[in-house]
Order: structure tokens, then sequence, then C-alpha cells
């Protein structure tokens, strides 16, 4: 908005404002009776917008409240997975380490056969 506007706004505004005070205090009614009203309005006013906070207070707490468990059950759920994945490594480590334990018990086994043929041979060399 350009500064024309703005002043013209300001002045709209502020002619409005003083248009309605001017109305209530040239009113017909005695001033007692329009004191009384402009006291009435402003204690509804003031409840209403208490009301209105309270009301956005409580929307607030509720969102709150509600984000917070969302965010626990997230945590919870990444904490439950990253386990079954520590799970899932672990027993795959144990199974590798078995696996090879079984393997290095072969190989053993086939050069101790292996062992005993050269063996076999050896004394058939030495003999004749």
């Amino acid at each position: 908005m350009g500064n024309n506007s703005n002043n013209t706004l300001i002045g709209l505004l502020a002619g409005t404002a003083i248009g309605a005070t001017l109305g209530i205090l040239f009113a017909p009614d005695k001033g007692v009776n329009t004191r009384q009203r402009i006291s009435d309005e402003a204690l509804a006013a003031k409840e209403r917008i208490a009301e209105g906070a309270m009301a956005a207070r409580d929307t607030i707490a509720n969102k709150a409240s509600h984000f917070a468990d969302k965010a626990s059950h997230l945590k919870d759920s990444f904490v439950e997975t990253v386990q079954a994945k520590k799970m899932t490594l672990d027993e795959k480590v144990e199974y590798i380490v078995s696996d090879a334990s079984h393997k290095t018990e072969d190989v053993i086994s086939t050069l101790e056969n292996q062992l005993a043929t050269l063996k076999e041979k050896n004394k058939k060399f030495q003999k004749s």
C-alpha cells in the first residue's frame, strides 16, 4: 500500500471510532443509561475475550498433548526398530561365527586326512 492509502485507511478508522463515540454520547438516552450500556458492553466484550482466550489455550494444550503423544509413539517405534535391527545383526554375527567354526572344523578334518595320506605315502617311499 502506498503512503496515501495508509493515511486514508487511518483517517477512515479514526473517523469511524469518533463517529461511534459521538453517536453514543449524543444519543437521546440519559447519560446514566448510556454509561451503564457502555459498561455492560465492555464487560460482555471482556468475557468474550476471556472465553476465547481459554478456548484457544485449551485447543493449544490439546494439540501440544497430541503432538507429544505422537512424538513419544514415534520414539518408541524407532527404539523398537533399532532393537530389532540389533537383534538381527547379532543373529547374523552369531551365524557367521558358527558357520566359520564349522568350516574350520571341516578344513582341519580335511587337512588331517591329507596329512595321514601323506604319512602313508612317505612310509612307502622310505621302505623302497
